[in-house]
């Protein structure tokens, strides 16, 4: 659940590897999305009036953001209301999404044009200006199966507060992510 108390609800492609029906960037699909919904309701969902596709032709209004793979696990930063999401990749690499708090939705994140910060698949054509490009990708050299994590606002570790924490089913992994002193993306594998 977001800070506004709507339900965030990531659903992957649905499909086999390569997302070959397109799902991801269909927009009358629910697959390979982030839907927003009100699930304060008796029975179902409710889909609030200010989600960012809500009267677009084409798009199903459940849809808060579109052109992700499988989305596993998203993350809300308490004290910031940042989302942080872990994307699953295919061939190429895994990646971790950010979302400022407070942002209203609507970006694609490319899949299945993009994996990463490339086109997909490989050398095929892409504008990655399209997109809202990830914060950070690691390889499949060191991991196949990103799963997100937490941003720690703990007391026992003042040193790791507002770090995004979040590791990779496979190699075991775990990442360290923050901004910079310049506000650019950092990761560092813990050691």
């Amino acid at each position: 659940f977001g800070p506004d108390g709507y339900l965030y609800l990531g659903l992957g492609d649905g499909g086999p590897p390569e997302d070959p029906d397109g799902a991801a960037q269909n927009p009358g699909t629910l697959l390979g999305k982030i839907l927003r919904l009100d699930v304060d309701t008796e029975i179902g969902y409710r889909i609030p009036a200010d989600n960012p596709f809500v009267g677009v032709a084409g798009y199903r209004p459940e849809i808060w953001a579109l052109g992700l793979r499988n989305p596993w696990r998203i993350e809300f930063d308490p004290a910031t209301g940042d989302m942080y999401i872990g994307d699953v990749g295919s061939g190429a690499c895994e990646e971790i999404n950010v979302v400022p708090g407070g942002d209203p939705g609507g970006m694609n994140f490319g899949w299945s044009e993009m994996e990463g910060f490339a086109c997909w698949p490989p050398n095929s054509y892409c504008d990655p200006e399209d997109f809202t490009l990830p914060v950070t990708t690691y390889s499949h050299d060191v991991g196949c199966s990103v799963s997100g994590g937490h941003v720690y606002r703990g007391n026992i570790s003042p040193g790791a507060t507002g770090l995004y924490l979040f590791g990779d089913w496979c190699s075991g992994n775990i990442w360290f992510l923050a901004r910079d002193g310049f506000g650019e993306w950092q990761s560092k594998l813990a050691t």
